[in-house]
């Protein structure tokens, strides 16, 4: 193992870089060249067929056979004329990651190449391998995958790839997109009732976002040499090196050559497929990095995301480097979240949480401002739920990602402005040519954008005209708490149309109406709003005060997911069934099991194979050293005890992972799902990991550089 080590290290002097031009000095003549969307349409289908599919994206209504075989038609043409040779259905199934099955356009019986609308609408894979959480039984393979015509086909090597949903032969969602999908549509009713309580021109709501997808950077052979990565995602042993971030030297600092000729080609190729990178840095932790993009509708932003990691893993490849996403794959460094910045657009253009100049359109803002915060309130624990996950345990509340306790961040300003909106009992709403709002509030038409400072400790913080869901993991699909956030916002937007119109039936003025509901959701959710440092044990003892829960593991987190109140609500926006949601949750726990297992498994490998006998080979090196010392009557007291040393800490590694073990073997005969996800976190993961891997870590720093097997962390992350 250790020869493996410097076999690793000797290969990074023989690392050339690869070079990476951009095809165009303009982005724009490349932007979106691999990508069957709305222009590639216009441009190869009949005016009519283009009318027909166009209105139906638009509309999110089904598209008919024949128009389906006319779309089928022109996208093979386009995607052969580009070399393409087969097509896939890529769909996201309940496994963290994309799927594909590819089909050649060749048909052998016709002797031709062709691709139908029926082979576009609907493909069969194998469904009895992904799981499904009891839904169905591992013997029953059929399942469905259905195109999902909101997100563009791209070509992605030589295969035409077709965004999906994923369903099993009953009609079960299987997947991610198909409640995401479902949660969308019912966001934009909700908003879009309310928006016309204001703007009757108001149509459609569509719900954005912008995931900043941060990330670590290192060589692969140095990856390839730690067999903990490789299977886990994270380095279960490695002690910290003496210099780690704690000089803040390589945040936004000048980015590393060959992992600059690696973000380049990135780039190129993802802008190529239309995904819209922007922003690129250096992170905080040493090797970190970020990427963001600009806004894009939800489901196609989350489709980019999952498909950019795709992108970024093949490429780093290429330069002989390897992309980590996993939350934290270096202990005692910044872990990797994947900021989810998330707004509400109108068809007529307007952001719903951008604040005007405009005391009457800010009425507009307040509304689905504060009703945001009412939801987050109100689900506080759903919202968790939706971000648990067995990496981003390790990183929620870090000192680097906000902490497990739900709470929203709005800033000095915009407290001042619901604490003076939440005091006025007597609101005159005045009428004239340009009819607006008294409320005493001279903030409310100074409002400008970005008039407040960020909190990094916040898990869901307001940052001047969206709202920035930060607890999100690295790893993670978006989908899952874009779906939880979008539901919530749309159940209390649909309390909030209903309240406000209960109030106008009493016979209120409608935006007098509206104004006492907003007053109401502002006291009843003042729990939530926190503007100090998420990290303090004082905000966990205030939290517990004002009854907002501190859950820090998965198992107990997704609880949420099955109480009734979270059932009937997914339920009654037609999202998903109780049915689905405890199979959802079901998957959730046993795959939190199933890691937690890989991560023992690995630890046992390399502590008792690999990290032991170096230390005892290296103690008998040192009973030599002893014995020789003693014979030539010098003091050896000091050997000795690191011979103590090592011996207590191969004793403690030895007994931990043998009971380890046998707590395993105790743990899976336990039948039920959440109860055995409880016992892994708390009698395998909280019990053994940490103190097995102190004892490995303090051996790194006794046995000789020379004979330690595994890459050391400062090889890891300052070696490229």
């Amino acid at each position: 193992m250790a020869q493996l080590r410097f076999e690793a290290l000797k290969k990074l002097s023989d690392r050339p870089r690869v070079h990476v031009d951009l095809p165009s000095p303009f982005v724009s003549k490349i932007f979106g060249e691999n990508v069957y969307g709305i222009e590639q349409m216009r441009a190869t289908l009949a005016p009519a067929v283009f009318k027909k599919v166009s209105q139906a994206i638009k509309n999110h209504e089904k598209i008919d056979e024949a128009t389906a075989d006319a779309v089928a038609s022109a996208a093979k043409s386009w995607a052969m004329a580009k070399g393409a040779t087969h097509f896939t259905h890529w769909f996201q199934p309940m496994t963290g990651g994309t799927a594909e099955k590819h089909d050649s356009f060749f048909d052998a019986l016709a002797g031709i190449e062709r691709f139908k609308g029926s082979e576009l609408v609907q493909q069969e894979p194998d469904a009895s391998s992904f799981p499904s959480g009891g839904i169905r039984s591992t013997f029953e393979a059929r399942g469905y995958t259905a195109w999902d015509p909101t997100s563009p086909m791209f070509l992605y090597g030589k295969t035409l790839s077709i965004p999906t949903i994923f369903v099993s032969y009953t009609g079960e969602t299987l997947d991610t997109k198909a409640p995401l999908l479902k949660a969308l549509k019912a966001v934009d009713i909700a908003a879009t009732q309310v928006c016309q309580l204001f703007d009757k021109d108001i149509q459609h709501v569509v719900a954005s976002l912008g995931p900043e997808q941060e990330y670590f950077v290192v060589d692969k052979a140095l990856f390839q040499a730690r067999p903990d990565l490789v299977m886990a995602g994270r380095s279960v042993f490695g002690h910290s090196p003496a210099r780690g971030q704690q000089l803040e030297d390589h945040y936004f600092g000048s980015i590393p050559g060959r992992v600059y000729d690696f973000m380049k080609e990135f780039e190129i190729e993802c802008w190529k497929l239309g995904i819209p990178v922007r922003t690129r840095h250096n992170e905080v932790a040493p090797s970190q990095f970020e990427v963001a993009p600009l806004f894009e509708e939800v489901n196609v932003a989350n489709d980019h995301n999952q498909l950019m990691m795709d992108v970024m893993g093949r490429v780093a490849e290429k330069h002989n480097l390897k992309a980590l996403f996993h939350e934290k794959p270096f202990a005692g460094l910044n872990g990797t979240g994947k900021h989810n910045n998330w707004s509400l657009i109108t068809d007529t253009g307007v952001n719903l949480y951008a604040p005007t100049s405009s005391a009457r359109d800010n009425l507009l803002f307040l509304t689905f401002f504060i009703t945001t915060i009412k939801a987050v309130h109100e689900y506080a624990d759903l919202l968790r739920a939706s971000i648990a996950t067995q990496a981003n345990d390790f990183r929620l509340g870090a000192n680097e990602a906000p902490p497990a306790i739900m709470s929203v961040f709005i800033g000095s300003q915009m407290t001042a402005v619901l604490d003076e909106l939440e005091k006025k009992g007597n609101v005159k709403i005045e009428k004239g040519d340009n009819m607006y709002m008294k409320l005493g509030i001279d903030q409310i038409p100074e409002i400008i954008l970005d008039a407040t400072d960020r909190n990094r400790t916040s898990p869901f913080a307001f940052t001047g005209n969206k709202f920035e869901f930060r607890a999100v993991g690295g790893s993670d699909n978006c989908a899952t708490p874009m779906t939880a956030l979008n539901a919530i916002v749309a159940e209390q937007l649909t309390h909030f149309y209903n309240a406000v119109n209960k109030e106008i039936e009493k016979g209120e003025e409608k935006r007098l109406a509206i104004v006492n509901v907003l007053r109401q959701y502002i006291k009843e959710s003042k729990a939530i709003r926190f503007e100090g440092d998420g990290y303090s044990e004082e905000w966990v003892q205030e939290a517990a005060k004002r009854g907002l829960n501190n859950i820090k593991t998965t198992p107990n987190a997704l609880n949420a997911y099955t109480t009734k109140k979270s059932l009937d609500l997914f339920e009654k926006h037609g999202i998903m069934s109780h049915k689905e949601t405890e199979a959802r949750t079901e998957i959730r726990l046993e795959a939190y099991i199933k890691r937690v297992q890989i991560e023992a498994r690995v630890m046992g490998d390399l502590a008792m194979n690999h990290i032991v006998p170096t230390a005892i080979a290296y103690q008998n090196k040192l009973i030599t050293n002893a014995n020789g010392l003693n014979g030539l009557g010098i003091d050896n007291k000091a050997v000795i005890q690191t011979i103590k040393e090592i011996s207590g800490y191969i004793e403690i590694i030895k007994v931990g992972v043998r009971e380890m073990i046998e707590e395993r073997k105790r743990i899976n005969k336990i039948t039920d799902t959440h109860k055995r996800a409880v016992a892994y976190c708390d009698d395998i993961k909280e019990k053994y990991f940490d103190a097995i891997r102190d004892a490995v870590d303090k051996l790194e720093l006794l046995v000789d550089d020379e004979d330690w097997p595994l890459v050391k962390y400062r090889e890891l992350l300052f070696l490229r």
